[in-house]
């Protein structure tokens, strides 16, 4: 079967299970993937793992990418504190063809089109979680992040975790009172920013958990769903 180019996907939250399916019926050459990705090294003493719920390990099967490459940008349930030290290392292949890509990195596609990734969110559970196990103040979008991207640069498509402030108004009309809280996040400030700044084509972001679609002054977005939800993730 031949290879199918570039696909995005939305949280996967260590759910590899649909990941690795799709890789293996669609062959794509690239995945971009929107944060939340399953990034808890510090769990299970391994470097790409998923969580665990009802004492169930989700990533028993472990993330088989094949010659597929995946790169992912963090979201709000990710240990950022590990990944700045993986940022230090200067090594962010975190497993053979699985690239961690840092706030304001940019990834030119074979087609010469150019991926800025811009991960980060707010928790709305937050006061559920525990600091430096499952929640980190370094979740949400910061000045120095958006001011990393060089003023020239030229940008074709965003990949983030959350969206800008335009594109989250246009989710409220059709969420639910809990997830209209994420419409409080700071981050999309700093997304709004970047959408200025650099008039992209294409934006795609996870987060909210659910598919939609639109178009905002020549920017197409699309926010993705999960794969627990089989919706279109």
């Amino acid at each position: 079967m031949a290879r199918s180019g570039v696909i995005v996907v939305g949280d996967i939250h260590g759910e590899w299970a649909p990941l690795n399916a799709l890789i293996a019926k669609k062959k794509p050459d690239i995945i971009l993937q929107t944060g939340d990705f399953g990034f808890w090294p510090k769990w299970h003493n391994t470097r790409t793992i998923g969580t665990v719920r009802d004492g169930k390990k989700w990533d028993q099967y472990g993330l088989k990418p094949g010659d597929t490459k995946i790169y992912w940008c963090d979201g709000n349930h990710s240990d950022h504190w590990a990944l700045k030290d993986l940022v230090k290392s200067g090594n962010l292949e975190i497993q053979p063809n699985v690239f961690y890509q840092p706030r304001g990195s940019i990834l030119t596609l074979p087609d010469g089109r150019n991926v800025l990734f811009m991960g980060g969110a707010d928790s709305i559970d937050k006061e559920h979680r525990k600091l430096g196990i499952d929640w980190f103040p370094d979740e949400v979008l910061t000045e120095a992040d958006v001011y990393s991207v060089p003023d020239d640069s030229k940008i074709d498509i965003v990949i983030s975790h959350t969206g800008t402030v335009d594109m989250c108004g246009a989710l409220m009309k059709v969420l639910d009172p809990w997830k209209q809280q994420k419409n409080n996040d700071p981050s999309r400030l700093g997304l709004q920013f970047i959408f200025e700044r650099f008039r992209p084509t294409f934006w795609y972001f996870g987060h909210f958990h659910m598919f939609m679609s639109g178009s905002i002054r020549g920017c197409h977005w699309t926010t993705l769903d999960m794969p627990q939800h089989v919706g279109r993730w």
